[in-house]
């Protein structure tokens, strides 16, 4: 196998000579006062080795990366019943359009975009204060990565919700369909602060390994979740893990993977390793630009596309 130990300090220096480094999240005032030089990578391969370059070890925030994990535990709660509120379909369209929920009746297209992780936020909210929601999703993601550090960018979250005016109308007219149960200002509590989530690239790498795993935690003798849920949220990380720019990930760089426009890209190769990677600047459709170009050169010197041959 190739050796990772001298590929990612290359593809870190080859990133920090590219001058044209995209464009930080300026709609989110937080975010957009974040360093775009800045690049991080982790590899957190499955027989337990790690391996890091650059600006790994910085926490940042993962935005829409935490849909994964409140998606997961969303389908603990409530199982497959989730997906009569969720669709399973690329939207095509950017994260945070209203067009097709008038279309389709306040369904959203999947779990990724703007509207669907909503409706996880609100499912994640039945039976609970918002602050018992918010911890339970906080204490669920620290398990996953074995890191009671983790913790919530209160700024970030303050700094989304005085600007989220988007995710104000996405939520209100889900309501209007009976597609949100509880009040817009308190699902959209739970979201924004999800979202808020701030963790480096080690960490969330750590955090995604039960992926890898075919949904085990590798650091205990428990299941995450089953191997076929495993399977299903990694379709759906290399479907509709990019929002609109989701095929382009999976032509180009072809492993399951979920951005934020945090920067950061959570990339899983099953059975293999899971690893994170973190660029400020992002590209047109909302995805890192340095981050995207750093995981389709890994993976092909890796060989890890999950549509390249084995053996």
């Amino acid at each position: 196998m190739p050796d990772l130990a001298g590929i990612l300090p290359e593809l870190a220096a080859e990133m920090a000579a590219i001058k044209d480094r995209g464009t930080v999240a300026g709609y989110i005032p937080q975010l957009g006062k974040v360093d775009p030089d800045q690049f991080g990578i982790a590899v957190m391969m499955n027989d337990g080795r790690v391996f890091t370059a650059g600006d790994a070890g910085k926490p940042f925030s993962i935005q829409s990366i935490s849909k994964v994990f409140s998606l997961t535990l969303a389908l603990g709660h409530v199982g497959d019943a989730l997906w009569r509120r969720v669709g399973r379909e690329p939207s095509g369209n950017p994260f945070n359009s209203i067009v097709q929920l008038e279309r389709e009746n306040g369904i959203p297209r999947n779990p990724f975009i703007n509207a669907g992780a909503i409706v996880v936020a609100d499912i994640l909210l039945q039976g609970h204060q918002p602050k018992e929601a918010i911890g339970e999703a906080l204490r669920f993601v620290q398990y996953l990565a074995d890191d009671e550090t983790i913790t919530i960018d209160r700024a970030v979250a303050a700094s989304e919700r005085a600007t989220g005016f988007r995710n104000f109308a996405l939520a209100n007219y889900m309501r209007a369909f009976d597609n949100l149960r509880h009040p817009p200002e308190l699902t959209l509590g739970v979201y924004f602060h999800l979202c808020a989530i701030e963790m480096s690239c080690v960490q969330l790498a750590r955090a995604g390994r039960y992926l890898a795993h075919g949904g085990r935690h590798p650091d205990t003798p428990h299941s995450v979740v089953s191997a076929e849920r495993a399977r299903r949220i990694n379709a759906l990380m290399l479907t509709c893990g990019h929002y609109d720019g989701s095929g382009d990930f999976a032509f180009k760089v072809g492993i399951p993977g979920k951005s934020g426009v945090g920067g950061g890209i959570l990339g899983i190769v099953p059975g293999v390793a899971s690893l994170a990677v973190w660029s400020p600047g992002l590209n047109a459709n909302g995805n890192s630009k340095l981050g995207s170009q750093a995981l389709e050169i890994l993976a092909r010197r890796m060989n890890w596309s999950i549509f390249a041959p084995r053996g």
